[in-house]
């Protein structure tokens, strides 16, 4: 019983920190999206900065799971 508590406080703790440096990266990308899109330009600018970001957030993770993919198999 102590190790599954255990291990969901450090599942929490890990998301915690990780949506932590989520919110600080879209603080970092939106201000520098912001010296390149003044504000007043309307919807476009913005809906083309959420796909650019969401692209590259589909790539990153679909990285990170062949990495834990292959790191798994390594482990066998």
């Amino acid at each position: 019983m102590r190790g599954a508590y255990l291990t969901t406080m450090i599942a929490l703790a890990t998301a915690a920190f990780g949506l932590i440096a989520a919110l600080a990266w879209n603080t970092a990308i939106t201000d520098l999206i912001k010296t390149f899109l003044p504000a007043g330009k309307g919807l476009a600018p913005e809906f083309g900065y959420a796909l650019v970001v969401t692209i590259l957030a589909i790539v990153v993770i679909n990285s990170l799971g062949k990495f834990a993919d292959k790191d798994q198999s390594l482990i066998k």
